[in-house]
């Protein structure tokens, strides 16, 4: 993209279509991916912490052009089996919900939606294990230019411009911040209150009750009940050629360091010895109190050995992106080819906890023979008389198999929110 296009668009308020984006790539022959370089770093308190890091994923495999990255943080409660089993099958339940054949547009369109339903049958699969430990999930997937993080729980994404500007790409779902989610949870049979103490004054941070939890949603905790939800909040959105850093952190980072500290305190170090530094800072501000986990991922401009430098003097806007806004830096003085500084574009948000709303109204797989392919895990089943016909109607939200209906009934508080196994 040049510089008067950015410009030009800069003064635009509304939304870009994806495609729009990528077809006026290819016009300007602007169709370099960026190097993606990548840090870890971190401590452990509890060793509840996973993380994981796949570089080199394929849309199509055996096909490095259709490359992406996959980048991600568990952040594991009451045990570590619901981190560890999220951290082993998440990714394959995502890309199972994404249809087959998809250019890499419709790839990227079909992936905020494909994410929501990997979230819920990995959870679907965990709890059949009857095992009752849980995890927050921050997961990041970037492709080119275009970074879609999904995320349940209080660990974090924030991306930093090379404007200085530094966006949250997740919304935290603890109890006591986050007032939506506590109304969510009560209206579907759950209780929220102070931890009490031999009948006196409420103590320590807003919990769900049963079980405790301090968190609205997760993967896991099949003993706290189904209004606890693993849908995740979804962000997506499309750099400039001027690139940008994301940290990726478990709440043992975040509940020392603010968002504008932990990007700041690292800028101008490449991504391994920023995260150790982020990692360090943390520390430094408030001891081992919990597992510290940080992964730093730099979105490099194509021929660049490092990210170029972030300016010193750092415009005053806003901490999150404004949906049809674009940032530029105007006092760079980087050479024109990176004029399109801090230039970030939203493609699409969505935080619902409504599965119905997150994935849409389905037809069935194959009209013509009546089986249909369930929205979530992805299984084909004919139609019985167990399943109510308004299932294939249109009006009657995505297709979903029993299973899965039990599951969003649930969470929706349709049905009892006692804690239960599936069989």
């Amino acid at each position: 993209m040049n510089e008067k296009e950015s410009l030009g668009m800069r003064t635009s308020a509304a939304l870009v279509p994806l495609g729009t984006l990528i077809g006026r790539e290819l016009r300007n022959g602007n169709v370099e991916k960026p190097t993606v370089s990548y840090g870890q770093a971190g401590l452990a308190k509890k060793g509840e912490d996973y993380f994981l890091i796949k570089p080199d994923c394929e849309r199509i495999v055996g096909d490095p052009s259709t490359s992406f990255s996959v980048f991600a943080i568990f952040d594991g409660h009451n045990g570590i089996s619901a981190a560890i089993f999220a951290k082993e099958n998440l990714l394959n339940n995502i890309l199972s919900a994404i249809p087959q054949g998809c250019d890499r547009e419709e790839w990227l369109q079909a992936l905020p939606r494909a994410l929501v339903a990997g979230f819920v049958k990995t959870d679907i699969e965990f709890q059949q294990k009857g095992e009752t430990s849980g995890t927050t999930v921050t997961f990041v997937v970037i492709d080119g230019w275009t970074i879609t993080v999904a995320s349940v729980g209080d660990s974090r994404c924030i991306l930093d411009t090379q404007a200085g500007v530094v966006s949250l790409l997740t919304v935290d779902h603890r109890l006591e911040e986050n007032v939506e989610e506590r109304e969510r949870v009560t209206a579907s049979g759950g209780e929220v209150g102070r931890l009490n103490l031999f009948g006196g004054n409420g103590v320590g941070p807003l919990r769900c009750w049963p079980g405790g939890l301090c968190l609205s949603r997760s993967i896991g905790d099949t003993d706290v009940g189904e209004f606890i939800v693993p849908i995740p909040h979804v962000k997506q959105v499309k750099l400039s050629n001027s690139g940008g850093r994301l940290i990726i952190a478990s709440d043992g980072i975040w509940d020392a360091l603010a968002s504008d500290m932990a990007a700041q305190c690292c800028r101008g170090l490449p991504a391994e010895l920023a995260a150790k530094l982020v990692v360090k800072e943390a520390l430094r501000s408030r001891g081992l109190k919990d597992d510290t986990t940080c992964v730093v991922v730099d979105i490099i401009p194509y021929g660049y050995p490092l990210l170029p430098p972030t300016p010193k003097k750092k415009q005053n806007l806003l901490t999150s992106l404004i949906p049809g806004k674009r940032f530029h830096n105007s006092t760079s003085k980087e050479p024109n080819k990176l004029a399109a500084f801090g230039t970030v574009e939203e493609l699409f948000e969505e935080g619902s906890a409504m599965l119905a709303e997150r994935l849409g109204k389905d037809l069935p797989l194959n009209s013509n023979s009546g089986i249909f392919r369930c929205a979530v895990c992805q299984a084909d089943e004919a139609p019985t008389d167990d399943i109510s016909e308004t299932i294939f109607s249109a009006s009657s939200g995505p297709m979903l198999c029993s299973v899965c209906r039990r599951k969003k009934d649930a969470m929706e508080g349709k049905r009892s929110s006692v804690p239960t196994l599936m069989t």
